[in-house]
Parts: structure tokens; sequence; C-alpha cells
């Protein structure tokens, strides 16, 4: 849709902590030890083999989405949300 608009869309990154997952998304071969996970979630195997978006991996302590997803010591909190660029509001 946005090629209609003349905007060409880059390759999207996306930043995973599971290598397991990665390697997953990479192999259009299905074995029975992935056999459970359901065909709807196969769609990121789709556009991975696509180009539009490209898996890679993060350690998971510098996984920013955890900021937004679990709970996390003040330690790993703060690191976070310095990466991220957010700074607290004084009042």
């Amino acid at each position: 849709m946005l090629e209609e608009y003349g905007v060409n869309p880059r390759v999207m990154t996306l930043y995973c902590d599971n290598k397991s997952a990665i390697c997953i998304s990479k192999n259009p071969v299905q074995h029975s030890r992935t056999k459970h996970i359901d065909i709807r979630h196969h769609f990121i195997r789709e556009l991975v083999e696509n180009k539009q978006v490209l898996l890679e991996h993060v350690t998971t302590e510098k996984q920013l989405a955890d900021i937004f997803t679990k709970g996390l010591d003040v330690n790993q909190f703060e690191n976070l949300r310095l990466a991220l660029g957010l700074c607290t509001i004084d009042k």
C-alpha cells in the first residue's frame, strides 16, 4: 500500500532474544519438534522469505521491549529506559 503512494518501504529489523525462533523463521522445513506451532504463527517466516523483515539476535539484557512487558529490577529498568531515550518528568 505504501508503494502506491510513492513510499519505498525499507526492510524492518526485528530484534529477537530467542535464537530458536530466529532459526525456525529462516528454515522452511517443518520438523516434528516444531509441529506444535500453529500455522497462523508462520506469517513471520513468509515476511523473512520475502525480505520484508530481517530478524537479528539481541541479548535478553538489551531487549528494549521487555521494559513494557516484564517486571524488571531497578537497574535493568533504568538501563532500558536510558537506551530508549526516555527520561523522568520532574514534578
